[in-house]
């Protein structure tokens, strides 16, 4: 595995309460389990070796020496991957719940619990003291390592630290400064009891944590086997990063469950570094210490453990309707705000049958119909050409009718042809100026429109179109506002399905829908017996991989060669590596190259994470060299 990414685990077990050496049977069985999974860190329950219900009896000392005795035990047990596991140490009469990090054969080092919790049904101050207690050094029993809550464990590849429990749950939690400081992954040994509703507060405090810092975050709680006297523990285990689940297991069973997957290293450090705030949070006065746990063979498995969705724009699960109505509350929002910004009552559009055009269409009926204005103030226009095809064009008659806008025809042919003379352009020559020609009429058209009625024209360019600069420079790439310009082209399809069922009547839905099934083209060229001979996807590749490189370039900064590993897993089964590396090529060259038009487009809205705006997301020379990303391309 690359050193991008870290295998993590977060694992419970079942718990042989005072029974240390059945204990320390278990979690080496479970070590062992994780070792052949290629797990490079791993986190068990807090109080694991002992079982957190002892009670008065973790100050007994014959409970202490039999877990210092299975530490050194299991740490002597432990390789290449790092083990975390839970015990109460004592130290000059001082006991505290700790958390043990074991490596190489070592114990590493000991972080004690930091916020003792002490209401309702825990009273941990009974027995334990606050990590403010500790000596710097533990050295006794054999064991001599860094004792303090203010370590950070440096694996080369990444770096980790720990809280426990309770930690998580205070205001400002120990693993905000240690992700300030530099960890990538924090881990929770945690005995949190289960409660009705208390699952998901718990599992959205996890989700909230890891995304506030940018961070992997595994969590591991005791479970089966713990008293039950007044508690019950569920053995949740949990991987997140950034504000995600990557991975959980099972909760409420016998053996206990695990929870792996990889943490991506890389994309968690550059989310840090784009955003500003991340940094300006006061550091500590006195650093942390670092201890070095150098990984000698870091896991190289082919197939990552994490979801790698091959249509990142597109939103899934129970939460789709909601989030592709917020898109479209968005694009409406934005658009009404413009108009009444400007005192403007009027919009100019032209429709030709496609996605793109629809979706803005769509948008902006919706718009007219927000600020109580009539439909008649859209101006949409159908402007037929050498390229298009019947279907398209009865397509957008059709939608331009059932919507009731203003809809008008203008044939483009005769002006185009006049313009061709005019510059010496052979018509029989299908070279780009005959097909920019075209877009750049229809261009002129609509803002001239547009100045007539004292409208503004409707950009209908979608972001995969400006990502490969697949528009024409001054003609179908300008507009007066953008309601499409963050939206990628897999996500169109989506938007107009959802609009048209969801705001339109019937025939608006029938309509859409043969849209959506129409191949995409730019009709640019000239049709045979009405039917399109232009592809788009022939030209520039498949959308659905140039969005998958696209979210992921700007998402995470990734190259060519994490472009194409998470694209092979991704799409395994519906593309082989040569057409991936030929697409690949290809979008990088079209990305570079086309800068120069993505530094001056109109205003829009921006509806996702990833944008393209050169006056916000992506500020960018349009002159600069793409040679090191294109420099994998095979």
């Amino acid at each position: 595995m690359p050193n991008d990414f870290a295998r993590v685990a977060a694992t419970s077990l079942r718990v042989h309460l005072g029974d240390v050496e059945a204990n320390q049977r278990e979690i080496l069985a479970r070590m062992k389990e994780l070792e052949a999974q290629g797990v490079q860190l791993a986190v068990f329950p807090e109080l694991c070796i002992t079982g957190y219900t002892l009670g008065d009896l973790l100050l007994h000392a014959p409970v202490q020496r039999a877990a210092m005795n299975a530490l050194g035990e299991l740490a002597a047990q432990t390789g290449d991957m790092a083990v975390i596991v839970g015990l109460p140490v004592n130290q000059r009469g001082r006991l505290f719940n700790c958390a043990a990090v074991l490596q190489g054969g070592k114990v590493r080092g000991l972080v004690p619990k930091t916020y003792l919790p002490n209401g309702n049904e825990f009273y941990e101050t009974r027995w334990f003291v606050s990590a403010a207690q500790a000596d710097a050094v533990f050295d006794q029993d054999g064991v001599r390592c860094p004792f303090s809550a203010d370590l950070l464990f440096d694996t080369g590849d990444f770096v980790f630290a720990v809280e426990i429990c309770e930690d998580l749950w205070t205001p400002i939690p120990p693993s905000s400064h240690y992700a300030v400081e530099g960890a990538d992954i924090i881990v929770n040994p945690s005995a949190s009891n289960a409660l009705v509703s208390k699952h998901a507060y718990r599992r959205e405090l996890l989700r909230q944590q890891s995304g506030r810092l940018y961070a992997g975050y595994a969590y591991a709680c005791a479970g089966f086997g713990e008293s039950t006297s007044d508690l019950v523990f569920c053995g949740y285990t949990g991987v997140f990063e950034n504000g995600k689940p990557l991975n959980e297991g099972k909760r409420f069973t016998m053996q206990g469950d695990s929870a792996v997957a990889d943490i991506d290293v890389q994309r968690l450090r550059y989310q840090r570094q784009r955003n500003g705030s991340f940094h300006q949070m006061e550091r500590r006065q006195t650093p942390m210490r670092r201890v070095e746990l150098p990984l000698t063979q870091p896991s190289r498995q082919e197939t990552l453990l994490r979801p790698i969705a091959p249509l990142p724009f597109v939103p899934g699960g129970a939460e789709m309707v909601e989030n592709l109505e917020e898109i479209v509350r968005i694009q409406c929002t934005g658009l009404t705000t413009r108009l009444t910004a400007i005192g403007c009552r009027h919009l100019v559009i032209g429709v030709s049958g496609g996605l793109d055009s629809t979706l803005a269409l769509l948008v902006g009926v919706r718009a007219l119909d927000m600020l109580g204005l009539p439909r008649t103030g859209m101006h949409a226009v159908t402007m037929p050409g050498m390229g298009t095809g019947k279907r398209t064009k009865s397509n957008a008659d059709r939608l331009m009718e059932v919507l009731g806008v203003s809809a008008s025809e203008i044939d483009i042919e005769k002006a185009v042809r006049q313009h061709f003379s005019d510059i010496g352009q052979d018509e029989n020559v299908h070279d780009v100026t005959y097909e920019n020609s075209q877009a750049r009429e229809r261009t002129q058209i609509l803002m001239d429109i547009a100045n007539q009625v004292g409208g503004l024209v409707l950009g209908t360019g979608d972001m995969s179109e400006a990502a490969l600069g697949f528009s024409t420079y001054n003609g179908d790439h300008m507009s007066m506002y953008n309601v499409n310009c963050s939206v990628p082209k897999t996500l169109v399809k989506s938007l107009v399905r959802y609009l048209s069922e969801h705001d339109f009547e019937g025939a608006v839905r029938e309509v859409c829908q043969d849209v959506i099934d129409t191949p995409i083209s730019p009709e640019l060229l000239p049709v045979t017996d009405g039917e399109l001979n232009q592809r788009t996807e022939d030209i520039i590749g498949d959308y659905t991989l140039n969005d998958f490189f696209l979210y992921h370039m700007l998402d995470s900064g990734s190259g060519p060669d994490r472009l194409r590993r998470f694209a092979l897993q991704a799409f395994r089964g519906v593309y082989d590596q040569a057409k991936i590396d030929e697409q690949l090529c290809t979008f990088m060259r079209r990305f570079f190259a086309q800068q120069y038009k993505r530094n001056c487009v109109p205003d829009g809205p921006k509806v996702g994470s990833i944008s393209l705006s050169p006056r916000g997301d992506l500020r960018m020379p349009s002159d600069m060299s793409g040679i090191l990303w294109r420099a994998d391309c095979p």
